[in-house]
């Protein structure tokens, strides 16, 4: 019972030899012994992996981590298949995949980019990302990723707060990137098979492939430290707007052991798997747990540019694909498809499910269509790494329920705290799900009081999601506390969309939530308080937001009223909102 350490309350006793001054005037000194009981400190319920901590290389940077086996005396395979691309067919082994990346962070330092620098890979799932990413880490700078398909002011917002000197990213999407080029930051242009290739000197952009062209043996070799930032993707955290989530190398390091090391890993990757990754590599969740983890083991990562059913089965049935992670949309499309017999499906032989909750019956319906393969759940954030994993995932696998989200990481803590008075509580009471462990974040961008308020002075990160630990050492996902809204797994921060809002000239006042949704699981709707003597409809608001941010960020109902519910203090009561949505859905 290593797992569970409940720190009761002990008696000890124990004798103080104290000298008193009785008389002051004489300065008559005697000896008294004194019992007295003291209690020593109450720590409450913190819950460990049914799993043996492990040795994690912290002194290694990431790149030396992911490619220990293939250095020195490492026993694995550099002529191993690495990387498959699913559209083209292309195959990198992982001496290619070493060999390319020290290329292309060659050509970057050429241009200028150093340890610290930030570079942002808008790019949408292939080989040049992997190969990029890796590139950026061996110089000690520093990832931002984003999604290619925000908008032009989405992508200008982060690319000014993170600080980026270069951007790399395909030909099509430079056109959302002239602030920022007329900011003086670098642009590098990843060619499409069938587009001309861009020339240095062509409007001041640079060819990629002229990037990836020089020497690798000149890479200079900066010292690299364990609490260097190598990552900082973009997360709203509990509440608030997007923030630069700043991950290190040691970070990364153990949110990757934390899941693949150890004689028993929590997730058994092996060197024969063929991982398929569909899910955005931008999301820490395929960066994290697909990417680096698959490299980390000598897997072969099967890269998709985005999910389309047929096309991924297809893909499953040619590569004998033997892991499949998914996300609860994904998973809902394989339960509702009547073509899944029309393809080989067999060679899977694990599911994972993560990036938002899944009810139990998509699990149970989801395990019909791959007889074959263990499925279980995953839990965490950008800003915690990797919290929970399924065991059902180990080499020596542990008998898991449906609908929990896995049980704790190990060389990690968790803690369930009530909401009210911070104290932690025991098996199965619902509460705040905290963290603690080197998988944390560093901090956020520039922004240490939202720093503060996530993580506490103990070193808690406090998630803002509402669950319990079961008898069995599960994790069960109920509810949440923080603002966030979740569309098939990407998020949307509602502060976001209501200072969209209240730019309108003929807007007063919004507030933004979620509504549940079949397929989306949930998306964002408006509460809109019109200026007075004002006319605006419903698509007029939609029109005004849609055309400034991401598909699924997009507003999906309005609703006018008088007045937006709030406290005292200003915030905004959206569990009125909720109420009063649920009222509205059920005319």
């Amino acid at each position: 019972g290593n797992f569970l350490r409940n720190k009761s309350k002990k008696e000890r006793r124990i004798r103080i030899s104290t000298q008193m001054v009785l008389q002051q005037q004489t300065h008559f000194l005697t000896k008294i012994d004194q019992e007295v009981e003291e209690e020593e400190p109450f720590h409450g319920f913190i819950f460990r992996s049914k799993l043996p901590d492990i040795f994690i290389p912290h002194h290694l940077s990431l790149t030396d981590y992911i490619f220990q086996k293939f250095s020195g005396d490492g026993e694995g395979d550099s002529t191993s298949t690495c990387l498959i691309d699913g559209a083209t067919g292309r195959i990198l082994n992982y001496a290619d995949v070493q060999t390319n990346s020290k290329k292309i962070a060659v050509g970057m330092h050429r241009l200028g980019i150093r340890h610290g620098d930030v570079v942002m890979l808008l790019l949408p799932n292939s080989l040049e990302f992997a190969l990029c990413f890796l590139a950026v880490a061996y110089l000690g700078a520093v990832s931002t990723t984003a999604n290619p398909f925000y908008m032009q002011p989405e992508i200008t917002k982060q690319g000014k707060a993170s600080a980026a000197k270069m951007i790399i990213t395909k030909k099509c999407y430079v056109q959302k990137l002239t602030d920022l080029k007329n900011d003086g930051v670098l642009i590098v242009c990843v060619e499409d098979g069938d587009e001309d290739e861009v020339s240095s000197a062509e409007d001041g952009y640079v060819s990629f492939t002229e990037l990836a062209q020089a020497d690798e043996t000149e890479l200079p070799e900066p010292e690299i430290l364990p609490e260097d930032t190598v990552a900082m993707p973009y997360s709203s955290g509990t509440t608030g707007l997007p923030k630069g989530v700043m991950i290190t190398h040691k970070g990364l390091v153990t949110s990757i052991a934390q899941k693949v090391d150890g004689e028993n890993p929590n997730v058994n990757f092996t060197a024969n798997d063929v991982i398929l990754c569909f899910l955005p590599m931008f999301h820490i969740y395929a960066l994290d747990a697909l990417m680096l983890s698959a490299m980390r083991t000598g897997a072969a990562l099967l890269i998709v540019p985005r999910f389309e059913l047929n096309l991924v089965m297809e893909l499953i049935q040619r590569y004998k694909v033997t892991v499949v992670p998914v996300a609860p949309p994904v998973v809902l499309a394989f339960v509702k498809s009547t073509e899944t017999e029309r393809y080989d499906l067999s060679s899977v032989r694990m599911m994972l499910s993560g990036a938002a909750t899944l009810k139990k019956e998509l699990e149970d319906a989801v395990r019909l269509k791959f007889p074959n393969a263990i499925f279980g759940q995953g839990y965490g954030m950008t800003e915690s790494g990797t919290v929970a994993k399924s065991l059902a995932f180990a080499k020596i696998p542990f008998k898991t329920k449906s609908g929990a989200c896995g049980t704790v990481i190990r060389n990690a803590e968790l803690k369930v705290v009530d909401t009210i008075t911070g104290i932690s509580l025991p098996r199965n009471k619902s509460g705040e799900l905290c963290v603690r462990g080197h998988q944390l974040m560093k901090g956020y961008l520039n922004d240490p009081e939202a720093t503060a308020r996530t993580i506490d002075k103990d070193g808690w990160l406090h998630t803002g999601d509402i669950g319990f630990v079961d008898d069995d050492d599960e994790i069960f996902i109920v509810d949440r506390l923080k603002e966030l809204i979740k569309f098939k797994g990407y998020q949307v921060a509602p502060a976001e969309l209501e200072a969209l809002l209240i730019s309108h000239p003929d807007i007063d006042d919004a507030a933004v939530v979620a509504m549940k949704d079949e397929v989306a699981d949930e998306v964002p709707v408006a509460f809109v308080v019109r200026s007075e003597g004002t006319q605006l409809s419903e698509d007029d608001v939609k029109s005004y937001v849609n055309k400034q941010v991401v598909h699924y960020k997009r507003i999906k109902m309005v609703f006018f009223i008088e007045a937006i519910p709030k406290a005292v203090s200003g915030k905004i009561l959206r569990k009125d909102l909720r109420a009063k949505l649920e009222t509205e859905c059920s005319k």
